[in-house]
């Protein structure tokens, strides 16, 4: 029996930066017995226009939510910058160039971009500023910048959000649980991780043919 968690994040998506403690605390408990597989939902991709003053106050209240919620820290000058694009592709594009370079521990390198982002006012559309978290994974830098840039890669990413709404995932973060060819959603948005511990104690015990 094969069991899975199939995670759709973004790592530019702040409920997700929210969920990041619960996911760890996931992985740590039941990953040995069901991995955690990404795929990335591309929640602002292709954004080609600067986020005017109403996005600013929108995506700032998002980012209070989360704060008050889950108690995840922000950086809230990020506000100050002029002319930001808010593109989540090249995030998700580094996730994915990481994924393919068969990163070790590809959640924390996944992590490490919202870290930058929320909590250092690093710019995670930039290329350059993934190089670090490159090395931090024990990845070639170079070779991650020329797989970044890869239309393999591109086309990769793409196809990772096609699958996110191909199955009707709207929105994130969303979990989901697969045994064999079964599946069934775990959360759809942010939960902590106790109120998702007894569903999956139940999965581990009883599996899905008996139900949750």
């Amino acid at each position: 029996m094969t069991k899975e968690l199939i995670y759709f994040g973004d790592p530019m998506c702040s409920w997700c930066w929210g969920f990041a403690r619960t996911l760890s605390r996931i992985q740590t408990e039941y990953g040995p017995r069901a991995p955690i597989s990404l795929v990335l939902g591309g929640l602002h991709a292709f954004d080609k226009n600067p986020m005017s003053p109403s996005y600013k106050d929108t995506i700032r209240h998002h980012w209070e939510s989360v704060h008050k919620t889950t108690g995840v820290p922000f950086d809230f000058r990020f506000f100050d910058r002029d002319g930001f694009i808010l593109d989540t592709e090249p995030g998700c594009r580094a996730v994915v160039t990481a994924r393919h370079m068969k990163a070790k521990n590809l959640l924390a390198f996944y992590e490490s971009i919202s870290r930058s982002f929320y909590t250092e006012n690093i710019d995670t559309t930039d290329l350059g500023n993934f190089l670090p978290l490159a090395n931090e994974a024990n990845l070639d830098a170079d070779r991650f910048a020329q797989l970044f840039h890869s239309d393999e890669i591109k086309q990769a990413t793409k196809n990772d959000f096609f699958r996110s709404q191909s199955l009707g995932v709207t929105g994130f973060p969303t979990l989901v649980i697969r045994e064999n060819d079964q599946m069934a959603l775990l959360t759809a948005g942010y939960q902590p991780f106790e109120n998702l511990k007894p569903a999956l104690d139940h999965w581990m015990e009883q599996g899905l043919s008996t139900g949750r």
